[in-house]
């Protein structure tokens, strides 16, 4: 004869399981979290000594960071105040995403961070939201939530790297890497070092670590399928977010073929396979008067973080 399971024993199966799939799944965010501080702060390392020594950064410095790592731990030091202040960044801008979510009961998970072996560490963050958004003022506030939470905390760091930032004549466009001075970089460099020229600043590692924020800022603000500035776009255009998409989409693989600046054409093309399709909404309620300024200080942001030619 088979037992029959009672209904608290039911129940005591059905919290242990969630509780065994809740704990594996933060597993999983903090082991990503730990390997993408790590990552992150060899980078640091890098271009903490190359500051420190005044020398332009060059791409050989990632391979031979490793042996110095090796012999001596103590060195990753150098590389925290970097890898901290690029994180605190990405982690405000999801976490935006994240609460948003919650206030609208919306289910998403905590921010997974992705550790990579590039100039930055990282291919930054993102939350999954796992169930439907039914309202357009709800798809707004998701959507704008992350950028505005990540761009108030990376104007402090810019302030910081800018101020600690050291003034070397014609030093940002040598070496290997040749960073973008988007137009917030040089508001701010306008404002704490009048007179000098961005080509002749080098940025301290906090500095460079909220232009990483800055490049995320704009990416994801780009409106375009699911990022951010889709999101922002499709609340208020609705079905014709998705011819608006593909214009953006070709025109930025226009501007990457005419320019050679090929790592636009990448983006054209993971976004045309993997992003450019919305989820409807069927939703003709008004966005109001006090969203619609905060997509117009969206379109700001995005002109003030964006910029043509982010790196070469």
């Amino acid at each position: 004869m088979v037992p029959r399971l009672s209904l608290d024993n039911l129940r005591a199966e059905v919290s242990f399981t969630r509780t065994t799939v809740g704990g594996r799944r933060l597993a999983i965010h903090i082991t990503l979290l730990l390997l993408t501080l790590f990552t992150t702060t060899v980078v640091g390392v890098v271009l903490s000594q190359g500051f420190q020594a005044g020398r332009p950064v060059d791409l050989d410095q990632y391979v031979t960071v490793l042996s110095s790592i090796r012999a001596h731990p103590l060195v990753l030091l150098d590389g925290i105040a970097f890898s901290l202040t690029l994180m605190t960044i990405l982690l405000a801008h999801e976490m935006g995403h994240y609460f948003a979510c919650r206030y609208y009961g919306i289910d998403a998970t905590l921010p997974f961070f992705l550790p990579a072996p590039t100039p930055i560490g990282t291919l930054g963050a993102f939350i999954r939201i796992r169930s439907p958004i039914y309202t357009r003022r709800a798809l707004f506030d998701v959507g704008i939530a992350g950028p505005i939470a990540g761009f108030l905390l990376l104007l402090p760091a810019l302030a910081i790297g800018i101020a600690e930032s050291k003034v070397i004549p014609g030093i940002a466009n040598q070496g290997d890497l040749i960073f973008g001075v988007p137009a917030v970089q040089r508001a701010m460099e306008w404002l704490i070092l009048p007179g000098v020229r961005s080509s002749d600043i080098y940025l301290h590692p906090v500095g460079r670590a909220a232009w990483v924020g800055i490049l995320a800022t704009a990416l994801n603000l780009l409106p375009i399928g699911q990022l951010d500035g889709g999101h922002i776009l499709y609340s208020f255009v609705g079905r014709w977010h998705k011819y608006l998409s593909r214009i953006f989409v070709f025109a930025m693989a226009a501007f990457a073929i005419t320019t050679h600046v090929w790592s636009w054409l990448v983006w054209a093309g993971l976004l045309f396979f993997f992003a450019l399709r919305h989820p409807t909404i069927y939703d003709m309620s008004s966005m109001g008067a006090n969203r619609v300024k905060l997509g117009l200080a969206a379109l700001a942001i995005f002109l003030l973080t964006f910029t043509l030619v982010p790196i070469h």
